[in-house]
């Protein structure tokens, strides 16, 4: 399996450490530049969808705006990616309704939430989100398949990604359905993207969804699955990516070594191998690894 390690920083894609580790840079990072870095390695570029849609609630950038970046970046960075993923639209409650579930109506929403894009009022009443959530899956789904389909129009010749998006493995069959009904055939194709997973990565469900389409020959990709998704189903994925070593350093001191030299280790190259170093020795030998002291990981 193909483990993409996350990188928050672009020039760390040049890194000789990376030759042999394939890294996944997010298009929000690279947009804007006037130069780009020499990719040591193979990589994967992320549309930063989720960033956009949890701010916005849309996407701000066209498809031929977003084509025309891509293919900027790519032009700068010397070499293809393995592939891009499109602008699909993610399936979380969170994102759709703006507000965490778990939390009380009255308290404040953290994301944008996706009710405008849909054409509904901005304000609800208690449960309404819940009611509508089948009816605004659907309305990411169409946009998520419109898009990938615009994109292979617009850029035949640029490595696209298709992504299956949902909550519940009833609408990931659905947004399946949908590919085939627009003549997509993701059983050919490169590699699936599974969206909506790293937040619950670890449930039993998100194994039911990897088994269901994995058991079709199909070779997916786990959008942000690391420590319990791999140890759980990471061998029904072809692929996998993931930056929380980044995010787990940001509230932790620096790797034994470091002080000094930074606050945190949250934008730490060395501390991101490692992470990756340990967490694919776990996924091989569960019942033998043992992590650190500072094993920055969220589970």
């Amino acid at each position: 399996m193909d483990f993409y390690l996350g990188l928050h920083h672009p020039n760390h894609m040049a890194d000789p450490r990376l030759a042999d580790v394939p890294a996944m840079i997010s298009r929000n990072r690279l947009v804007g530049r006037k130069t780009f870095p020499r990719p040591a390695g193979r990589y994967v570029i992320d549309s930063g969808g989720f960033t956009l849609v949890k701010k916005h609630g849309h996407y701000p950038v066209t498809p031929e705006q977003y084509v025309s970046e891509v293919r900027t970046f790519i032009a700068g960075m010397g070499h293809m990616p393995d592939w891009v993923a499109p602008q699909d639209w993610m399936c979380e409650p969170w994102v759709i309704t703006g507000k965490n579930w778990h939390l009380a109506d009255t308290k404040p929403a953290f994301f944008h939430g996706t009710r405008a894009a849909r054409g509904l009022a901005p304000t609800r009443t208690p449960g309404d989100d819940e009611q509508d959530f089948d009816a605004a899956v659907l309305f990411h789904q169409e946009r998520t398949v419109e898009n990938a389909l615009i994109l292979g129009r617009i850029a035949p010749d640029l490595p696209w990604l298709y992504s299956l998006q949902g909550w519940t493995l009833d609408q990931y069959k659905r947004c399946a359905d949908m590919y085939e009904a627009a003549g997509v055939d993701l059983g050919s194709a490169p590699i699936v993207g599974l969206g909506s997973v790293c937040r619950r990565e670890a449930t039993a469900e998100i194994g039911q969804i990897v088994e269901t389409f994995h058991t079709r020959g199909w070779r997916l990709h786990g959008f942000g699955v690391k420590t319990q998704g791999l140890e759980r189903y990471g061998h029904m994925l072809a692929s996998a990516d993931s930056a929380a070593w980044s995010f787990g350093a940001r509230n932790r001191p620096p790797m034994p070594g470091h002080e000094g030299r930074h606050k945190n280790c949250a934008n730490c190259l060395e501390a991101g191998l490692g992470w990756r170093t340990r967490l694919l020795a776990k996924q091989a030998a569960p019942t033998t690894w043992q992590p650190s002291l500072f094993d920055l990981e969220f589970a």
